[in-house]
């Protein structure tokens, strides 16, 4: 959510520290900011599906999609997806310290500041949402006891 707050931030043009170099760079406000405010939107629809992981839902479809309704959420497919998405997410948390570090970005001291805290929560999203998809699929696949 924060990393999406400072997109949209940057979209409408408001200050968050940065050059008006790097505003150029982005077309924002303007054409670039349909893909921020897009990114933003495709982030968050992501980090929604992910509570299917551990909501009823996500093993059950919901009654308001058609065709599925009340039938089992195929374990392999929605757990493949989110491990693709664990792998894709701490690679992304890794290139963003990587290039934190190394960027030559025309910005504020206070602007790469709340850049760092904005995407910070992206570093550990990756290995929760792996630890997550772990347990899902060991939830979903564990052979039930019989009762006596």
């Amino acid at each position: 959510m924060p990393s999406g707050l400072w997109r949209l931030a940057i979209a409408v043009g408001l200050p968050v520290g940065l050059a008006q170099s790097e505003y150029d760079q982005m077309h924002a406000p303007g054409w670039g900011s349909f893909y921020l405010v897009g990114l933003s939107l495709v982030s968050e629809l992501f980090a929604f599906l992910t509570l299917g992981l551990v909501q009823s839902w996500g093993e059950t479809w919901p009654r308001w999609i058609p065709y599925l309704r009340g039938r089992r959420v195929p374990v392999l497919p929605a757990t493949i997806a989110a491990g693709l998405g664990a792998m894709a997410t701490t690679a992304f948390g890794a290139m963003f310290v990587y290039t934190s570090v190394n960027a030559d970005m025309d910005a504020s001291p206070w602007g790469t500041w709340l850049l760092n805290l904005a995407y910070a929560p992206l570093l550990l999203w990756g290995p929760l949402l792996g630890t997550v998809a772990m347990h899902y699929y060991r939830r979903r696949t564990a052979v039930s006891p019989v009762p006596v």
